[in-house]
């Protein structure tokens, strides 16, 4: 098998050759770390502060770079929202939000344009997505060659939502006051995502990952009732566009997931991720879910990856497989994202105990 092979295999809840290597999310600073690591004469750029979808294209050869390097399955990418700098703080993308910069680049949602139903009419995301908006994506499938698979991040309505209002809390506050607000927001965020799916699909995606968390550590950000009301009937939309357009869809949501699991088989997701390990045990979920949808994920990036020797990393990928592996349906990844604060000794650590100990017995 390939990579793309392996991968569609385990989403389709199926064994394959070996357990398929995935990770959502590494920003600049990992990037360029992770590249010293494994080839340092290949480094000439400095990491920057990042916004995500719009790294540049020297960062992006080192993210490629280290695909080829570690040999992972998969390349995930984010496509530009057309992030336009205000000041060395602030940034506003393409549809009228404006975003507070972390230290990382991480933008923080601060203004958002829908304050009103008045605000909703005329607005429309989707016709000012344009395949130009997935340059960076083309690029790094490119070169990365056909036989990866390649995963395409495109927001979940919720957050999309939220983002427009500025903020979540607002968002919540509709839920409850202003239901019709929140529902015609959910209407411009799924024709938004929809219209993504027909990009990333031209651009040659094989999976859509959908960002967007739902929980918290202990329990949901929402009711189970209001996921059913107001986000539910518009990722079964979008998973059903996406299974028309030939293309997989993994939900990704950190916390305990718990009480809306069976909504996200009821949805037709392929795949959950990343089973937090402080929120969900393994292997009741791989049992739960065993030949109803893959699971991702799980490596712990708040202890493990940051703080832990090589020789920790590899025991808990060596007994996270055991655990989760057998019978198939498991794509190994951090329980996150590679962020600032992982070692790249310890993520070079995972991936390689991954295929010491992902292989498959005929």
């Amino acid at each position: 098998m390939n990579s793309k092979q392996r991968v569609l295999a385990a989403l389709d809840s199926k064994q394959p050759d070996k357990v398929p290597i995935f990770e959502l999310y590494m920003n600049e600073s990992s990037i360029v770390r992770l590249a010293r690591l494994l080839r340092p004469e290949a480094v000439q750029v400095e990491a920057k502060k990042d916004r995500f979808g719009e790294e540049s294209y020297g960062i992006l050869d080192l993210y490629c770079l280290i695909a080829e390097e570690l040999q992972l399955d998969t390349t995930s990418m984010n496509f530009s929202i057309g992030m336009n700098i205000i000041s060395d703080s602030y940034c506003q993308d393409k549809y009228g939000t404006i975003y507070r910069l972390s230290e990382h680049g991480e933008p923080v949602p601060v203004k958002g344009p829908i304050n009103s139903l008045q605000d909703l009419k005329g607005f429309d995301m989707a016709s000012k997505l344009k395949l130009e908006d997935f340059a960076t994506v083309q690029y790094v499938i490119n070169k990365a060659g056909n036989n990866k698979a390649h995963f395409v991040c495109i927001t979940d309505p919720f957050k999309v939502s939220w983002r427009r209002r500025g903020g979540m809390d607002s968002l919540l506050v509709d839920y409850m006051l202003n239901p019709q607000l929140a529902h015609g927001l959910a209407r411009i965020a799924t024709d938004f995502d929809i219209a993504a799916i027909d990009m990333a699909v031209k651009s040659g995606a094989d999976v859509i990952v959908m960002p967007g968390d739902l929980a918290g550590e202990n329990n949901l950000l929402i009711s189970p009732q209001c996921y059913r009301e107001y986000i539910k009937p518009y990722h079964k939309e979008i998973v059903d566009y996406a299974h028309k357009r030939g293309i997989k869809v993994v939900k990704h949501s950190d916390g305990n997931l718990w009480p809306i699991l069976d909504d996200f088989i009821e949805v037709g997701f392929d795949g959950i991720h990343p089973i937090q390990p402080q929120s969900m045990d393994i292997v009741e979920v791989k049992k739960h879910l065993s030949g109803k949808a893959c699971i991702l994920g799980n490596i712990d990036c708040r202890y493990l990856l940051p703080y832990a020797s090589t020789e920790e990393v590899e025991n808990t990928v060596k007994k996270t497989i055991a655990k989760a592996a057998p019978g198939g349906g498991y794509i190994i990844s951090s329980s996150n994202s590679i962020h600032p604060g992982c070692k790249p000794e310890n993520y070079a650590a995972m991936v390689r105990a991954a295929h010491k100990y992902g292989l498959y017995e005929d």
